[in-house]
C-alpha cells in the first residue's frame, strides 16, 4: 500500500517534518505496512496517469501557494470521484474547498485568496484573525459523522498554522451538496469538512499530524492510513 503526500515540500516548514512524524506514528499501529511519497505539485499533469495508478491514498498536504494549483486540483477531483481515501489538511483543506466549489457547486471562477486577493468569487478567504501558532477547541456536532466517530468525543483541541478559510458565505451551500461542516469553531465557521458518501474524504483546517506522538498517534491519521487497507 502506498500514498501519495501532495505538497511541494520544505523541511524547514514544521507541518511538512510533522506530517512524516506523524505517519511513522501510526505505522506500527496498522494491519499493512504502507509506504508514503511527497509529490511536488508541479510533478502532477506530467505524471497524472502514473501517479493515480501507483497510489492508493493522498495526502492533501499544508504548505500552500503549491506550485501547481490545477495538479493538487486535479489529484483531489480524481480522488472525490472515484472514492479514493483523502486526507487534506491546512492548504489541503483550502483546495478540497476550492475543487468542490468549482466542480460540484459550479462556481467556475471560484478563487482561493492566497493566489488571487481581488477575485470575484473567493470561495477561500482570508480569516478575520489568524490562526497561526494557535491551538483552540472545535466542536463536533454531527453524532454520526465519521469524525466524531474516529476522535470518540463532541470536543477537541487542534493546533493551527493558516491564515486563510472558507468564506463562511459559501458554508451553507458546501455543506447542502454533500461537503458536509462535521467542525467548527466557537463563531461556528467550518473547521472540518467530511464528503458524504465517500468512504473518507476529510478535510481539517488545523495540522492535526502536530498533535501526534509516538505513544499516542493522531487518531485521524490512525483512520485514514487504516481506509486505505480497507480496516
Amino acid at each position: 500500500m502506498q500514498i501519495a503526500i501532495i505538497g511541494d515540500y520544505n523541511a524547514s516548514f514544521r507541518p511538512h517534518l510533522a506530517t512524516n512524524e506523524a505517519i511513522a506514528h501510526a505505522l506500527p499501529h496498522l494491519a499493512h505496512q504502507i509506504d508514503y511519497n511527497w509529490i511536488s505539485t508541479d510533478r502532477i499533469d506530467h505524471e497524472f496517469d502514473d501517479i493515480v495508478r501507483r497510489y492508493q491514498g493522498f495526502w492533501i498536504a499544508p504548505g500552500s501557494p503549491y506550485h501547481s494549483m490545477a495538479g493538487a486540483l486535479r489529484i483531489i477531483e480524481h480522488a472525490r470521484k472515484n472514492n479514493i481515501p483523502t486526507l487534506g489538511t491546512c492548504g489541503g483543506f483550502q483546495h478540497m474547498v476550492i475543487e468542490f466549489a468549482r466542480n460540484v457547486m459550479g462556481i467556475a471562477d471560484a478563487e482561493h485568496a492566497e493566489y488571487d486577493p481581488y477575485a470575484s468569487k473567493l470561495v477561500v478567504n482570508p480569516l478575520s484573525c489568524s490562526l497561526a501558532g494557535q491551538t483552540l477547541q472545535i466542536d463536533l456536532p454531527i453524532e454520526n459523522s465519521l469524525t466524531r466517530k474516529i476522535y470518540g468525543t463532541g470536543q477537541i483541541n487542534e493546533k493551527y498554522y493558516c491564515n486563510f478559510g472558507l468564506n463562511p458565505d459559501y458554508q451553507q451551500q458546501l455543506h447542502d451538496l454533500g461537503f458536509r461542516i462535521t467542525g467548527t469553531d466557537k463563531h461556528r465557521e467550518a473547521r472540518i469538512l467530511e464528503l458524504r458518501d465517500h468512504p473518507f474524504f476529510i478535510a481539517t483546517l488545523f495540522v492535526p499530524q502536530d498533535n501526534s506522538t509516538a505513544a499516542k498517534p493522531h487518531p485521524l491519521v490512525l483512520a485514514f492510513l487504516n481506509s486505505i487497507s480497507g480496516k
